[in-house]
């Protein structure tokens, strides 16, 4: 299923009074930082959620699956627009994000595992109530909501060469690579413990992987998307993966060069570029999205 700027553009007007527009820093020469852990509940996610509920004011109650990002953001966004929600979570996100959901008062649903474990827990509520999934990242109003980020981008940095995308699920860089489309290079970044792009472009189609590691929370799918897949073929030009130390390395350089705290899988994106994973020339003007900040600060530096 093809998302298209038209698509994005109405998410845009849907969603302008309810999302922050959020700046970008060049915080080197060439190297820009979206800083999209400036966003409402700190994270890219609320785009998707609330273009999601923003166009389906049919719907009053909803469920959703997360490792935390999504379940704050549907919770936030349920609440703002005076819908239920029911949020699952696994038990191996961390205590940051789940008890910002908790402090939302949507009904909060901890489940033992990982996001694909919280996954089907949804699922069987589901079948016995009355409320509509928004998912995390497969749905394509959530898409389209993401897809914003990449609108915004070619705004603040017109010329830029490349922009790099952590890859969990896939929405965020389905949204993006579906507004950028060849208008510049679209890299994709994840973990060599949370790579399900990279493993499904690798088949010719979404594959099952194991996950695990520092980013798992928040990259940790075990399927991408079959929109992220589609888009990822016409649209991302290269696929690479870091290593959890490369996260973390990334972690502290954001903290240590501009004072920005940035939760391990938005750190992913500029680790790729830091570790020399996306062969980026001197002269090529980057953009990196920092997509989320839901950590303990404590926890970088």
């Amino acid at each position: 299923m093809e998302v298209t700027r038209a698509d994005i553009e109405a998410a845009a007007q849907r969603i302008e009074s309810y999302v922050r527009r959020t700046p970008v820093l060049e915080v080197e020469p060439n190297l820009f930082l979206k800083l999209e852990q400036l966003q409402r509940t700190g994270s890219f996610k609320v785009r998707g959620a609330f273009s999601f509920l923003t166009a389906r004011p049919d719907v009053e109650a909803v469920v959703a699956a997360s490792g935390g990002n999504h379940g704050l953001a549907v919770a936030h966004a349920a609440t703002t627009l005076g819908r239920l929600a029911d949020i699952f979570v696994p038990t191996t996100s961390p205590e940051a994000k789940i008890e910002r959901i908790r402090a939302t008062g949507v009904r909060l649903h901890e489940i033992e595992g990982y996001y694909d474990d919280a996954l089907e827990a949804s699922r069987r509520h589901l079948e016995a109530s009355d409320a509509v999934e928004v998912h995390a990242f497969d749905d394509p109003l959530v898409v389209a909501g993401q897809g914003t980020l990449g609108r915004e981008i070619l705004e603040q940095v017109p010329d830029v060469d490349t922009v790099v995308v952590a890859v969990g699920g896939g929405g965020l860089i389905a949204g993006i690579a579906s507004w950028i489309r060849d208008d510049a290079r679209v890299v994709a970044a994840e973990t060599r413990t949370t790579n399900a792009l990279g493993a499904a472009l690798d088949a010719g189609h979404p594959v099952a992987v194991e996950v695990g590691g520092v980013a798992a929370d928040s990259l940790g799918a075990a399927m991408v998307g079959e929109i992220a897949f589609e888009a990822a073929r016409r649209w991302v030009d290269a696929a690479v993966v870091v290593d959890d130390a490369d996260v973390i390395e990334a972690q502290r350089w954001l903290w240590r060069q501009a004072r920005l705290v940035a939760e391990p899988g938005a750190a992913t994106a500029l680790a790729a570029v830091l570790s020399g994973a996306c062969g980026v020339a001197p002269s090529e003007r980057v953009c990196v999205v920092v997509s989320g900040a839901n950590t303990d600060p404590a926890s970088v530096g």
